[in-house]
């Protein structure tokens, strides 16, 4: 009887050590497996099975099943909410009017600038061009290049209508627009394909990417960047709130902006006028407060060419287009009452947006000395005012709209020099 008793306490004993053992061996090998990749793990378990050492059962269940997921599922969802079916990271619209002269060279800025990556997509819309080959070019450009430049022509609607085509077909989560006589610094936009390459594989949401402009003006010979130190945090995603102050030369304008595609089609997407001019200001302000996230990457990416005779900001053209210039400004004045923005710091961009806006208006309605423009210049004044009179009050009583709206001839001279004296300054156009 005691010899019995003797032997089942030593097995009991021998069972209880072993047990023990194999619990010391599992920590070890808990140990072992952090900061291992789940493919290391599967390889270190069939060791660690071989020499006898095991996880319990569910646990290793689990540690299966998560193998599985990862290397199936859930690369898989992650594919599938990160990027398109296209795989496309950025599409770049280039609208065309009669460009064949230029286009080429905004085309072969974005090709050998990217390196001629696969995730970049070019959008060529030929708006309905008739004094040269502008389309035909877009089809040679498609031809050589099918898996990344799409051609598409339409009937001549305007620059806007050429806009809501490309974002139509984009097939890229972001999009930027490239004017036919602008292009990319190749350095800039491979630094920028690198940073929403980063946010799609991180599934990181950002719904606006702003980077630097750079006015190449042929007239003056001169260059002029404009970025945004101080106003936007740099390499740092953010909401409207973490805003700093804007100077009166840094302004969002197109040129500086990579929205995601699906902020531009959202709410009704753009309301952009056909045949009309200056409706890249639309764009820069219309969508905005849909804009939750954003981020500033400081580079001098968009080049800008000013200085030709016929080009939308030349003076004289800006003059004899003022009525689109008002068909604009009446646009996006109705697209917010700017007082239910949430976010003060977007909203106090925005108004300083509109009294731009109205003080292009108000001066270029002074050069032109026509009654017809002097009197649309009034009415826009009052449909302000109609709309919101907390904005109107804003724009009319700020600095620029107390300059612009001094009564008398002298006020008109005094206007208007002030305006020429910046622009040289400046050397906006």
């Amino acid at each position: 009887m005691c010899k019995k008793s003797a032997t089942k306490k030593v097995s009991i004993k021998a069972r209880s050590s072993k047990k023990e053992a194999q619990k010391e061996a599992q920590k070890e090998l808990h140990k072992e497996l952090k900061g291992l990749s789940l493919r290391e793990q599967a390889q270190h378990k069939q060791s660690a099975s071989a020499q006898g050492i095991e996880l319990p059962r569910a646990k290793r269940d689990r540690a299966k099943d998560a193998f599985r997921s990862s290397k199936k599922k859930k690369a898989r969802a992650a594919l599938k909410e990160s990027k398109p079916l296209s795989g496309k990271t950025l599409t770049v619209g280039i609208p065309c009017y009669n460009s064949a002269e230029y286009m080429d060279h905004a085309i072969s800025s974005l090709l050998e600038g990217s390196n001629f990556a696969d995730d970049l997509e070019v959008i060529i819309v030929d708006d309905g061009s008739t004094k040269d080959n502008t389309w035909e070019k877009a089809q040679e450009w498609e031809a050589r290049y099918p898996h990344l430049i799409k051609a598409i022509h339409q009937e001549n609607g305007g620059h806007g209508i050429a806009v809501k085509t490309a974002l139509k077909h984009a097939q890229g989560v972001y999009i930027k627009i490239c004017d036919s006589d602008d292009w990319y610094d190749g350095q800039a936009l491979l630094e920028l394909l690198g940073t929403l390459r980063n946010f799609i594989e991180c599934k990181v949401r950002v719904d606006l990417v702003v980077t630097n402009y750079v006015y190449e003006n042929e007239t003056y010979g001169s260059q002029r960047v404009v970025d945004f130190n101080f106003a936007i945090k740099k390499n740092k995603i953010i909401g409207w709130d973490q805003l700093g102050h804007f100077g009166y030369t840094q302004n969002l304008l197109m040129h500086s902006l990579c929205y995601r595609v699906d902020v531009l089609r959202a709410d009704g997407g753009l309301p952009m006028p056909a045949h009309t001019f200056y409706v890249d200001n639309i764009y820069a302000y219309v969508p905005l407060p849909r804009v939750k996230t954003l981020y500033y990457l400081d580079v001098n990416l968009y080049r800008y060419f000013i200085g030709r005779e016929d080009q939308s900001v030349n003076e004289s053209v800006m003059i004899s287009r003022l009525d689109q210039q008002f068909r604009v400004t009446d646009i996006m004045i109705k697209s917010h009452h700017l007082y239910d923005v949430e976010s003060s710091e977007l909203r106090a961009y925005m108004l300083g947006y509109i009294t731009l806006m109205m003080a292009i208006c108000t001066v270029f309605a002074k050069l032109s000395g026509k009654p017809e423009d002097r009197k649309k210049l009034r009415e826009t004044w009052v449909e302000l005012k109609e709309f919101d009179l907390k904005m109107y009050r804003h724009a009319r009583w700020s600095l620029l709209g107390i300059l612009g709206n001094i009564p008398s001839k002298v006020g008109d001279v005094l206007t208007t020099n002030i305006y020429k004296a910046v622009s040289k300054v400046v050397k906006f156009n």
